[in-house]
């Protein structure tokens, strides 16, 4: 697979509101429920730039591969 990334991710999805200097700002925690490892972001912003960075699009052969059995 191209740079390591696989096709299939899978995250606990944590979500709680919080107050940031009299604004009501929501942060979010991701856990990898096959090693434990845990990421916190600090905005919403924060978490969909890692999901994006995740799910990049495969370039190449990889990119042909159909995502389900035919």
């Amino acid at each position: 697979m191209a740079n390591n990334r696989s096709l299939y991710h899978s995250y606990l999805l944590r979500l709680w509101s919080a107050d940031e200097q009299g604004q009501m700002v929501w942060r979010a925690s991701l856990e990898n429920p096959h090693t434990g490892e845990r990421l916190g972001f600090a905005n919403l912003e924060r978490l969909f730039a890692f999901l994006q960075d995740q799910t990049i699009k495969l370039t190449g052969d990889e990119a042909q591969r159909p995502s389900s059995p035919q």
